[in-house]
């Protein structure tokens, strides 16, 4: 019996968020969500929720990797924390109501924004 929770497209955008967001220190969510796209056939209303639970793990895998190299100073993260808790809580509540296509569309808004400003600054 195959399963769907290990494809290969599942791994292979695993990895490749994994990797950005490791070299980057964010973008992975960026990434996951066209490979997800194309590479697995997950419906369009999980994708989201999908990317998020992928994310979280990756992103404490980091944490946990660049302060065994450097300190972190919690006291500076300690104000984005407490809005991104907020922020979460807002997408939670309000993003099922937006379209899915509404949301591929701002993704690739920011996507582009930040490859901008990034290519300028």
């Amino acid at each position: 019996m195959k399963s769907k929770y290990l494809s290969p497209g599942l791994l292979l955008s695993g990895f490749c968020a994994g990797t950005v967001t490791g070299l980057f220190g964010a973008g992975g969510g960026m990434v996951l969500i066209p490979l997800l796209t194309r590479l697995t056939d997950l419906p369009e209303e999980s994708l989201f929720p999908s990317s998020v639970c992928i994310i979280g793990p990756i992103c404490l895998t980091s944490l946990v990797l660049l302060t065994r190299q450097q300190p972190m100073p919690v006291y500076a993260a300690l104000p984005y924390l407490a809005g991104s808790i907020l922020g979460g809580i807002a997408a939670g509540v309000w993003g099922r109501k937006i379209p899915t296509l509404w949301l591929h569309r701002c993704l690739g808004l920011l996507i582009l924004w930040g490859g901008f400003r990034n290519l300028w600054m």
